[in-house]
Formats: structure tokens, sequence, C-alpha cells
């Protein structure tokens, strides 16, 4: 493998507004569901975060069902987003 690869920072292009007001209520809604059936809800999403396994969300609400239909960068990109950005 070339070193030159590693000497270069890579790019990674976002998406548009409108599929990250999708995460985002699909974030909401999760969370939501999660709280209902008494679960924490951080700890839950921490889970599926570092695991990638649905099975650390409720299928309550068709909340597992929801988070799958987006990738993981997308879900994290959004709390990025609304943690970082200061409006």
């Amino acid at each position: 493998m070339s070193r030159d690869k590693f000497d270069h920072t890579m790019r990674f292009n976002i998406r548009a507004d409108e599929e990250t007001s999708v995460a985002r209520l699909v974030l909401e809604k999760v969370y939501i569901a999660l709280q209902e059936k008494g679960y924490n809800p951080i700890n839950q999403l921490v889970g599926y975060f570092l695991s990638g396994d649905p099975a650390f969300i409720t299928s309550h609400n068709n909340a597992r069902s929801l988070i799958r239909k987006l990738e993981r960068d997308e879900l994290l990109e959004e709390l990025l987003r609304a943690y970082l950005e200061k409006d």
C-alpha cells in the first residue's frame, strides 16, 4: 500500500438538508419508543451505533424497522450536526 494514500485528507460529502431531517425524525421516534418501553434511550442508541445490532432498538412503534431504513453514518451525521451547530 502506498504511503501517499495516508498523507492526504479524504473528503466526506454530506447529504442535503431534507435527508438529515428524515434522520432527525427517525431518531426522535426511536428515542420516544425506547423511553416508552422503559429503556435508557442514550444507552440503547450507543449500543446500536457501536455494534450495528438492531436488537438494541425496541420494535415498539416500529422503531427497529425505522432505524434500519437509514445507514448509521446518516444518523450519526444528524447527531453531530445537532450537537455542534449553534443556530
